[in-house]
């Protein structure tokens, strides 16, 4: 069976060399690139089944990078930032990122998230059965939704999300159970980035009219997804 490949688009020579030697020592197939000006070009080519991307490139940011890749890329985006601010966490999730981490990186912090967001990513293999709602359904074995009958194009991390709330309609699914079942590993994952999937989720359910949306905000307790 071919190796996981995975793409790194890094400016720091250093630091995508010591990066893919980590992972190929863990059993990865590699590519780096180091200018975001052909990045784009390079994820079409290589088509990896993860993306390690860099914010600070030369020629395209990372930034754009991520928001034009999810036009044609639909496979885990880890974002690497100097900046642990929330609100950069926030905009990275509005453009498509599935992850992050803080500079400087560890090696086995890194290793542990790609490894949770491949399992993520290959979970439609697992052969689960259809799961069907009165207007939401949902295909795991190819990540397929469908609302109303209208496929939704949604990342990884927005899929996740909706499937654990769909697993567990008419319950209420907090914030922080949320963070420990999308991380896969114990790491502060802010309430607020859990908003913005959920809104990311209802903008593309099309349903910002309170009385049509199937995601119910529950008041200092969290989510629940409603079958009517």
């Amino acid at each position: 069976m071919p190796s996981t490949r995975i793409l790194i688009v890094e400016d720091d020579h250093e630091i995508a060399r010591l990066t893919a030697m980590y992972l190929n020592g863990e059993g990865y197939q590699t590519k780096i690139i180091n200018d975001g000006a052909i990045a784009l070009t390079a994820i079409k080519q290589y088509q990896p089944d993860l993306l390690i991307l860099d914010l600070m490139l030369p020629g395209l940011s990372g930034r754009d990078i991520c928001a034009q890749a999810r036009v044609f890329f639909n496979e885990p985006i880890l974002v690497l930032t100097a900046s642990d601010d929330e609100l950069t966490e926030v905009s990275l999730l509005k453009l498509g990122a599935d992850d992050y981490l803080t500079k400087p990186v560890r090696p086995h912090i890194m290793a542990a998230r790609i490894t949770a967001l491949l399992r993520r990513s290959n979970r439609q293999q697992n052969g689960s059965e259809t799961i069907q709602l009165k207007r939401l359904k949902i295909d795991p074995r190819k990540q397929h939704v469908e609302f109303r009958g209208k496929t939704l194009e949604l990342t990884d991390s927005e899929y996740d999300l909706l499937l654990l709330l769909t697993k567990n309609v008419g319950v209420v699914i907090s914030r922080e159970e949320c963070c420990q079942q999308l991380r896969g590993i114990d790491h502060g994952f802010s309430d607020r980035s859990i908003d913005m999937r959920i809104s990311g989720l209802r903008k593309k359910l099309n349903i910002d009219d309170s009385t049509q949306k199937i995601i119910k905000t529950i008041r200092y307790k969290g989510y629940m997804l409603i079958n009517e």
